[in-house]
């Protein structure tokens, strides 16, 4: 127990020793870095009062540099602004000694002027005496001349005038008839040209086609089918198909009438298919006529495809394409219109190619030029408007549409497009075949002319030849000139164009000529 006590006592006093000595010897280390210190800052507070010192005595240095720089720098801009200064007074003498000049100048040139004044103000009245006694003088001769004349002013100034008047008639007839002459023969050299290249490549059908309206039976069993019971056959027919059918005593034969040819299309296939089942009642024809309605579009829509894809002129909208194929069933003054239509295209797609216009374009508008005729009753209006209308609704170019409007001359025509459809719209209807006219309207139309070219004074005779497309007038040699026949050719010219409506040309030649004849007995 003891030992244990003495070895704790001695534990105690050893932690105690060590204790101690450490102390001390922390106490030591203090001391050590705080004189250490001492140093340092003693150190660093010496460095420092130097370098406050140099910089001192470098900043009075700088300070004295600067001041002698700026005032070197201020010695040179006052000797400039001298300078300048006494520049600038040499300046103002020599614009003082300048104007001063000028001024005296501007007297110099006042004084003249003022001289010159005076001398233009005598000048001015001596001219005005001089023009009175001219007036006087010229008053005096004219009433001298008036007497020796015995005719006045006015009258003198009017046989002036009017001979003067004929002299530049028959210069201006004679300009005029050469002008004429040698535009006639530039432009027939090259429209000719053209349109025969354009011709010469295109070969066309003469032959027309009429509107089928009467169609053959398989026998005269099948008109009491069509008729049936009491006509209900034949009502239903009617007014399924919006036609009239006639069924008269001629022997295998019956008669569609109808305004619209694609209603008597309708009906023509809805007999054929009739005939070909043997079936004749109401719903049997209901049926059928539905069943061909939907063919017939399909069909008139494949006729479309087909001349579209023949011209090569991309695709049309679809309602488009099937007015265009609609046009198979129409005719246009006995022409069939989708065959006019397709040769329009053609001959404006060989002229556009001549001319170097877009060959594409034309041959659009030319194939589209008459899809008005296309259009039923719902759409009122010139065919040319309509068919505009229908073009600009379904996407066409304004192009396109122009051409279509102005195809028959209802319009000017705004492009080269449309002036190319309306050529070859009159070259189309113009052809041998294509149109089959009325003998009175031909003779009315020679009487026209006639009558047109009889109402011009000295004319003697008129006739009309080759079918309207030459006038030839007779006149007196008496009362018309050579000159003045060239006007009157003219004059008969113009009234025809604004009085008739034609196709073509009309070629007007005015025959003067002198005979004399005696007798010798």
């Amino acid at each position: 127990m003891e030992l244990v006590l003495f070895v704790l006592v001695g534990f105690i006093i050893g932690a105690f020793v060590v204790f101690a000595y450490k102390r001390i010897q922390d106490q030591n280390t203090k001391k050590s870095a705080h004189s250490e210190a001492e140093k340092i800052i003693n150190k660093a507070k010496s460095e420092s009062l130097k370098i406050k010192k140099d910089s001192e005595t470098k900043a009075k240095d700088f300070e004295v540099k600067a001041r002698k720089t700026i005032e070197t720098e201020i010695n040179k801009q006052k000797v400039t602004l001298k300078n300048k200064e006494t520049q600038l007074e040499r300046r103002l003498k020599e614009i003082e000694d300048q104007n001063k000049n000028k001024q005296d100048e501007n007297d110099r040139f006042a004084n003249q002027l003022k001289d010159r004044e005076e001398k233009t103000s005598i000048a001015e009245s001596r001219l005005k005496e001089a023009e009175k006694a001219t007036q006087e003088q010229i008053q005096f001769l004219q009433k001298k001349l008036e007497n020796i004349a015995q005719m006045s002013q006015e009258q003198a100034k009017r046989e002036l005038f009017q001979v003067l008047e004929e002299t530049a008639k028959v210069e201006a007839s004679k300009r005029i008839a050469e002008i004429e002459e040698e535009a006639i023969k530039e432009s027939d050299k090259k429209s000719r040209n053209i349109l025969a290249r354009a011709m010469a490549r295109f070969a066309s059908e003469y032959t027309s086609e009429r509107t089928v309206s009467v169609m053959s039976l398989t026998s005269d069993e099948m008109k009491g089918k069509i008729i049936g019971r009491e006509g209900r056959n034949i009502r239903t027919l009617e007014s399924m198909c919006g036609v009239d059918l006639i069924v008269d005593d001629t022997p295998e034969t019956i008669v569609i009438s109808g305004f619209d040819p694609i209603r008597r299309e309708l009906a023509r296939r809805t007999i054929d298919k009739l005939m070909e089942d043997g079936r004749v009642h109401p719903a049997r024809i209901e049926e059928v006529v539905e069943k061909q309605k939907a063919e017939l579009t399909k069909s008139m829509k494949e006729e479309g495809d087909k001349v579209i894809a023949e011209l090569g002129i991309g695709s049309l909208h679809g309602e488009l394409t099937k007015m265009v194929g609609s046009l198979k069933y129409r005719s246009t003054h006995a022409q069939n219109a989708l065959n006019h239509s397709l040769e329009v295209a053609h001959i404006s797609g060989l002229l556009a190619a001549e001319i170097g216009a877009n060959v594409k374009v034309a041959k659009r508008a030319g194939l589209l030029h008459d899809i008005g005729l296309a259009a039923d009753h719902t759409f009122e209006g010139n065919h040319a408007y309509v068919g505009a209308d229908l073009a600009k609704k379904y996407g066409e170019s304004e192009e396109v549409v122009n051409a279509i409007r102005c195809h028959h001359e209802d319009e000017k025509p705004a492009s080269s497009i449309a002036w190319i459809v309306h050529a070859a719209n009159v070259l189309s209807n113009a052809r041998p075949g294509a149109r089959r006219n009325q003998m009175d309207n031909f003779i009315n139309r020679l009487k026209d002319l006639e009558s047109i070219a009889n109402s011009f004074d000295g004319v003697i005779k008129a006739v009309a030849l080759q079918a309207g497309r030459e006038v030839r007038v007779l006149v007196e040699s008496s009362r018309v000139t050579d000159d003045q026949s060239m006007m009157l050719a003219r004059d008969i010219v113009k009234k025809i164009e604004r009085e008739m409506a034609y196709a073509g040309q009309v070629k007007v030649t005015v025959v003067r000529e002198s005979r004399s004849v005696e007798m010798a007995r």
